[in-house]
């Protein structure tokens, strides 16, 4: 499990990171927001190459029409198929990227989250998640680690809002608690979603709530919390930008697809009291 707010409180660097609060929040509910991290100047840097690679469709991205999701076009061909639902490897897109996942403040919570040595993994996420106005589509309740390949499923997404995210277009939602549970495979489907069907599973769903966002708030997530969103029902795109990351304790399993594109070790701020 991840280390306890206790110990993790007294690895604080000299940057803001997590109030014990924000860290007790995290390890009760999965969770934890952190409202307007990023100012004006990055959200416009990142919207700014999100909507140039749109327009060009610069590989590598998915299209809505490749995930079959309910929502989705039929096909390539199909009325919106090629529709982008993710533009893929956004840290080789434009520097920005790297710098937003390399600022101290971001780095700070993660190692207050994962330890003192923080990964990211290019394999997951390390996308811009966007929903447009038509054609965008519903992801069920799922678990990122259940599609992952590490030594144990203890991993954080941080998640940016580039624009404000609400349920009415397609904000994610949220299932409090669920990072610490233990899930039957029966309650899974073939594709690895929750059931929603499943008896045991709907009093879970019941309780779900919106993450609601506004530009420049960032969620950071456990890589167990059951999540999932609907698709866009505005006439506004939504762009969010999404990095996954793991502790040095947690490598990839070898031969694996989580293994596949390598990682990048991220910056330690320095310690207060300590010279470099």
């Amino acid at each position: 499990m991840m280390s306890s707010s206790a110990t993790l409180t007294e690895s604080l660097s000299d940057v803001e990171g997590f109030s014990a609060e924000e860290l007790a929040a995290f390890q009760r509910d999965g969770f934890a927001i952190v409202r307007g991290l990023a100012g004006v100047d990055w959200i416009d840097r990142m919207r700014t190459v999100t909507r140039e690679h749109l327009e060009r469709e610069l590989p590598p991205v998915e299209f809505e029409a490749e995930v079959h999701y309910p929502g989705s076009p039929e096909s390539l061909d199909s009325p919106g198929g090629h529709t982008v639902r993710r533009l893929k490897q956004a840290l080789s897109r434009d520097i920005v990227f790297t710098e937003w996942v390399s600022r101290p403040d971001i780095v700070t919570r993660l190692e207050q989250l994962l330890g003192d040595r923080v990964y990211m993994p290019l394999a997951h996420h390390n996308c811009v998640m966007t929903k447009q106005p038509a054609y965008s589509s519903d992801t069920g309740w799922h678990q990122d680690a259940r599609y992952w390949s590490f030594t144990k499923p203890e991993l954080v997404s941080v998640w940016l809002a580039l624009g404000t995210e609400m349920p009415r277009n397609g904000c994610l939602w949220v299932i409090r608690g669920s990072h610490r549970m233990n899930i039957d495979r029966s309650r899974i489907d073939e594709l690895l979603f929750f059931r929603a069907d499943h008896p045991e599973n709907k009093p879970l769903i019941e309780q779900a709530v919106p993450v609601e966002l506004a530009p420049g708030d960032v969620l950071f997530f456990h890589a167990k919390t059951l999540h999932a969103a609907s698709r866009n029902h505005t006439d506004v795109p939504k762009f969010s930008v999404v990095f996954t990351f793991r502790g040095a304790d947690n490598p990839p399993l070898a031969g694996s697809r989580s293994a596949a594109l390598g990682e990048l070790l991220l910056p330690s701020p320095p310690r207060v009291g300590v010279s470099n």
